[in-house]
């Protein structure tokens, strides 16, 4: 099988091209590799930004994966501009070369935040209405919809995923597991705003382990992917049981809160092997054996200090 993975030198794509490789199947990422290359060497790379490059130039692929986008709220706030070409715009492209390949299989990665603000004592399945806050959600729910008119060319699959985390060689610290764990962990201290807000977590192997599902299963629609709804105060209790540290709290203004149903996935046959606990100690792990963060592991950090989203 060979399978073209867009976005596969970032926090997610590159356990996600690396595990692959050992599966044995063939991977080629296609990345502006920003925050570096940390890809298995039999892993096929292009370096390229999605916004300009010709895709016509590239072979035919049995499946491709897109998880190409500005990785956050506060990212897509700031350039709105490149939310909407690096999203729907350049999606456009992809799904048109995808069809002109004649690839059987197209999966896109949106975001469980596209529900919006929902009541946590709601069940929220994949046909709950969508009522996204921010750009990077509603952009998300646009590039969903694009996505499934292409459906009669290809079998195009959707993963709504949970707030992922856990370890990667291009580790995320803007994510909230795993940015307690380093305020934990360097810090001695965990800063909770608000608190009350609901999250709902995937543990990255998991994550990885749902693409390599959808390649191998003839399947086509929308999925939900997260196994624990935990509040951010619970997140933080959670990171203090296995790294010591004081907690204190702050308001915020931020009031996205939701949690998701992953029953329909679950129905199919995947089985979730991971949990939060697991993420936390493997980070842990990683923090004692002597990774060393950078503003690289703060994309919005790195990004304004090198004026790249201005530059677009």
């Amino acid at each position: 099988m060979k399978v073209l993975i867009i976005g596969g030198g970032g926090y997610i794509g590159t356990n996600l091209c690396n595990y692959l490789i050992q599966k044995k199947i063939q991977v080629t990422s296609l990345d502006t590799f920003w925050f570096g290359d940390y890809l298995n060497k039999r892993v096929k790379k292009i370096k390229a930004d999605i916004r300009v490059f010709d895709f016509d130039k590239l072979p035919h692929y049995d499946a491709v994966i897109n998880l190409a986008y500005l990785s956050n709220d506060p990212s897509c706030a700031i350039d709105a501009r490149g939310t909407w070409e690096i999203g729907p715009l350049a999606l456009y492209r992809i799904l048109e070369f995808c069809k002109k390949i004649k690839t059987k299989k197209f999966i896109f990665a949106s975001s469980g935040s596209v529900y919006g603000v929902k009541n946590k004592n709601l069940i929220i399945k994949e046909d709950v209405k969508l009522e996204p806050l921010t750009d990077y959600n509603k952009s998300k729910m646009i590039c969903e919809k694009v996505v499934e008119s292409y459906n009669k060319f290809f079998d195009c699959i959707i993963v709504r995923p949970a707030t992922v985390c856990g370890y990667s060689p291009r580790l995320r610290l803007d994510v909230v597991l795993n940015l307690f764990c380093y305020q934990a962990y360097f810090k001695k201290k965990i800063t909770i705003l608000g608190g009350a807000q609901t999250r709902p977590l995937v543990n990255i192997h998991d994550m990885i382990r749902c693409y390599e599902f959808f390649l191998r299963k003839k399947l086509k629609g929308c999925f939900n992917l997260g196994f624990e709804n935990k509040s951010v105060r619970e997140i933080a209790n959670s990171v203090k049981k296995i790294i010591p540290c004081k907690l204190t709290s702050k308001s915020t203004d931020d009031i996205r809160s939701y949690n998701i149903n992953s029953n329909k996935i679950l129905k199919i046959g995947f089985k979730p092997l991971y949990n939060s606990t697991d993420a936390i100690i493997e980070i842990k792990k990683e923090f004692d054996n002597g990774f060393k963060p950078n503003d690289k592991n703060f994309n919005l950090k790195w990004l304004l200090k090198r004026k790249i989203i201005y530059d677009n």
